[in-house]
Order: structure tokens, then sequence, then C-alpha cells
């Protein structure tokens, strides 16, 4: 019988965008929706996606592989997502305060989330605030 692997599942979300990142022992790949980080479109996407990593640097990732799945939202709601996902992941993975800690100082929105979302419509008007015009006077 083989010893269990190690393997870390962390998540993430922003909006209505939810992304599951699963570590594991590799080689230091990252691929999101089965798509290298390097290929992912568009680049300010790929930017806000490469963060964690930028900020854990290089050395951190070469003996884990991670496969990031997300779904929901637009492109960026999914880019911050994955990016809250990597940097969950990365805490758990290394169990380091200090990473931990760099992630707090450079964005908190990197672990704890953003609460926002878009205001719900209301009757009356074409959106959350605005309403049909009068026509008189």
């Amino acid at each position: 019988m083989m010893p269990p692997q190690k393997t870390i599942i962390a998540v993430g979300k922003r909006k209505t965008a939810v992304a599951r990142a699963v570590l594991k022992p590799g080689n230091g790949t990252i691929r999101v929706n089965k798509v290298l980080l390097e290929f992912v479109q568009p680049p300010i996407a790929k930017n806000v996606m490469e963060e964690p990593i930028l900020i854990a640097g290089k050395d951190a990732l070469s003996d884990v592989d991670i496969e990031v799945n997300v779904r929901g939202g637009g492109y960026m709601g999914q880019a911050e997502a994955v990016r809250m996902a990597i940097a969950r992941g990365l805490v758990k993975w290394m169990k380091s305060s200090t990473l931990k800690d760099l992630f707090r100082k450079y964005d908190r929105t990197m672990l704890s989330g953003d609460s926002r979302f878009k205001e719900p419509k209301k009757f009356g008007g074409r959106g959350a605030r605005r309403r049909r015009q009068k026509s008189y006077r």
C-alpha cells in the first residue's frame, strides 16, 4: 500500500466567481481550468493571478503543482478568485506566518476576501438607483 499523498484544497471567492485550488507535490506547474498560467488570457487577468506567486517567490513553488478550477462571474472576478485560492493554498502548504503577513501587507483581499457585491435592481427604473424620468414640467 502506498503512503498517503499530501494534498491541500483552498477556495477563493469574488462576487459570483468561485475558484477551487488543489495543491499537491510536483515540479511547480500552475494550471487554471487545465490551461497553463503562462497562456491565460487576457494578460491583465494573468498578472492578477500571478501576484501571490511573485510575492512568495519561485523557490517556494519548486515542489508544488497547483490545479485551479474556476467558474462563474466575469474574467476579472475569476482572476481575483484564483488569486485568493492560490494565496490561501500556499499559506496552508508552507505553514508560514511570515508568508501570511506578506500577503496581508501587500493586499488584504488575498486572504480574507472582498465582500462587495452588485446592488440588486429595483422596480421603477433600469438599475439599482436609476429611476424613469418624468416627462412633464
